[in-house]
């Protein structure tokens, strides 16, 4: 990673919202992603679960009705995110077993968390502990 630049991940509901359902909220966070004082980092099984999501039959038509395809989303994925090793495990376990990867990364890194994961989300009090700051929104 990065030196002097805080470390962040998002969830794969909040990378659709940056690059597929163009959220209202996300050009704040593209900004700011964009501004250099961020490194968004992912693991290798995070990219992998993106591009599983990309292909959801419910995905296609907001992809169509953007003229997007999922090489386009995935090529913006990789142009602007640190591919980093894979967590271990932290003492903290997430009720939803997909979203582990996002709790155990976060807490390696000491990262800020964005997620509108209610599983995540509901861990936020305790990822505090962890250096992880876990928020549907990023926040100063």
């Amino acid at each position: 990673m990065e030196p002097n630049k805080r470390a962040i991940l998002l969830d794969t509901n909040i990378v659709l919202d940056l690059f597929v359902f163009n959220d209202p909220a996300t050009p704040a966070l593209l900004a700011a992603l964009n501004g250099g004082g961020l490194c968004w980092i992912a693991s290798q099984p995070m990219r992998d679960e993106l591009e599983r999501v990309l292909a959801y039959t419910h995905i296609a038509p907001r992809l169509a009705f953007y003229q997007l395809s999922a090489a386009d989303v995935l090529a913006r994925f990789d142009a602007m995110v640190q591919i980093v090793a894979a967590a271990p495990k932290v003492q903290l376990t997430c009720k939803d077993a997909d979203d582990q990867k996002f709790i155990d990364l976060a807490a390696a890194h000491q990262a800020v968390l964005l997620s509108k994961d209610h599983a995540v989300l509901a861990l936020a009090k305790r990822l505090r502990a962890f250096g992880v700051q876990a928020s549907t929104a990023l926040t100063p």
